[in-house]
């Protein structure tokens, strides 16, 4: 018995080691805001003194352990030692308690609690008519296809940092039609209906309306799709990106990198839409997440993180 003891200690001290080493990480963590509410995008931020090479991953977490958005840490000051991590609370979340956790692997490093604060969204019904019916019901393989290309690029995260500023309003006058997170109910020309959440903000603007970028950033798609017509996507910073739908022309390819007012196209109607609008969305590590919290404030403020860190 006393030899089968021994044995395990010595199987097992690497990995006794291992767990004791990073646990031994004095890790800071900071949160910007700390009451986020349903669909709002926030900021981590992650001072961790020694030195420590693994990637980190910030989740959040509801009170009965449900894992509600998560996205790997970039780098944010490297002479500060500065992570950070956006996320964004979903629109279907259970306002009241919740926790951020540091992640390395399978390792929790650091975890905090936040409060999640409740909204409420309108609800909406929509009819379509045949040719919009078909678009949203009918079976396609291209539409399959754009699909997964879309996908691919919002599950993507990378490294650049294009903006820390406050995003702008991508047309003039914004008049809303639609607003981020209505509960819409569709109508369809055969009886049936469908329900469904809107991802973003609509804009009732006329046909030729330009639409101009949010933000700086690179753009990462740029093409017709079939159910949101010509289509750009531009990435503003690790798992963020700006949709823009509906437009009537495009001015913009994929790869170009652009500055926070430059003009991306013109508002239409093409694709499934009812009238010439332009619909705007963010998604932060693939989650939909409400645009006009993005005009409000810069969702990265590494100044105000980093004193958070110091506190």
């Amino acid at each position: 018995m006393v030899f089968k003891r021994i044995r395990a200690i010595v199987l097992y001290a690497p990995l006794l080691l291992c767990v004791w080493s990073v646990s031994a990480q004095n890790v800071k963590l900071a949160v910007m805001p700390e009451t986020p509410r349903l669909g709002e995008a926030f900021s981590v931020g992650i001072k961790i003194t020694g030195a420590y090479q693994a990637q980190l991953r910030a989740v959040l977490v509801n009170a009965a352990g449900q894992r509600l958005n998560s996205a790997p840490c970039f780098t944010v000051e490297p002479a500060l030692a500065m992570q950070a991590a956006i996320l964004s609370v979903p629109s279907t979340a259970q306002a009241g308690t919740a926790r951020i956790q540091i992640e390395s692997g399978a390792t929790l490093l650091a975890e905090r609690p936040i409060t999640i604060l409740d909204r409420l969204f309108a609800s909406e019904e929509i009819s379509l008519d045949a040719r919009n019916t078909a678009l949203r019901t009918e079976a396609d393989p291209q539409k399959t296809r754009e699909s997964n290309l879309l996908w691919a690029i919002l599950t993507h995260t990378g490294a650049e940092l294009y903006t820390s500023d406050a995003f702008i309003l991508p047309v003039s006058p914004p008049r809303r039609t639609s607003f981020f997170g209505d509960r819409r109910i569709f109508r369809y020309s055969n009886g049936a209906s469908d329900r469904s959440i809107h991802a973003g903000i609509d804009y009732g603007v006329p046909t030729g309306t330009p639409v101009r970028a949010c933000a700086a950033g690179r753009v990462v798609l740029a093409s017709f799709r079939i159910v949101t017509g010509n289509s750009v996507v531009i990435e503003h910073l690790p798992g963020v990106y700006s949709l823009y739908y509906h437009l009537s022309t495009l001015n913009v390819a994929s790869g170009d990198i652009l500055s926070a007012g430059d003009c991306i196209g013109e508002s239409g109607a093409t694709g499934l839409a009812t009238g010439p609008h332009l619909h705007w969305e963010i998604r932060v590590a693939t989650e939909n997440s409400d645009p006009e919290v993005f005009l409000a404030r810069p969702i990265l403020d590494k100044a105000a993180l980093f004193d958070k860190l110091e506190q």
